[in-house]
C-alpha cells in the first residue's frame, strides 16, 4: 500500500482540489491517542481501498494553518482525528473518530 505525503503547506491543498481521481486526507493530533488509535486503524485496514489512491497526513498541531484551509477549502467542519475522501476536487466521506475507516472509504468508492 501506499506511504503517507505529508501536508505542510496550503499549496498542497490547492493542488489537491485540482486534482482528478481519489485522494484521503488524514487529520491527526499527535497529542491525541484516539487520533492515533483511529490512524492505527486505519492503516490496519488501508489494503481494501484501490491503490491508485493518493494518502495525505496532516500534523494538525504544527500545521493549523492548512487545518483550517482544508476545512474552509472542502467546507467541513474541523475535527480531529478526521478523514476526508476527496474526488476531482470535491469532499465525497468526511468522517471523524470512531468512524474513520478503510472500508467505508473502499465503499464509497465503490471497490
Amino acid at each position: 500500500m501506499s506511504n503517507w505525503t505529508d501536508l505542510k503547506e496550503i499549496p498542497q491543498i490547492d493542488s489537491i482540489k485540482a486534482s482528478n481521481g481519489y485522494s484521503v486526507i488524514f487529520k491527526h493530533s499527535t497529542r491525541c491517542s484516539v487520533s492515533a488509535m483511529a490512524k492505527r486503524s486505519f492503516e490496519r485496514d488501508w489494503n481494501v481501498i484501490p491503490s491508485e489512491v493518493k494518502f495525505y497526513f496532516l500534523d494538525l498541531i504544527s500545521h493549523r494553518d492548512v487545518s483550517a484551509y482544508i476545512a474552509e477549502v472542502f467546507k467541513v467542519h474541523h475535527e480531529s482525528p478526521q478523514l476526508l475522501l476527496v474526488k476531482d476536487g470535491e469532499c465525497l466521506l468526511d468522517a471523524s473518530h470512531g468512524d474513520i475507516s478503510a472500508d467505508e472509504v473502499a465503499e464509497v468508492m465503490g471497490a
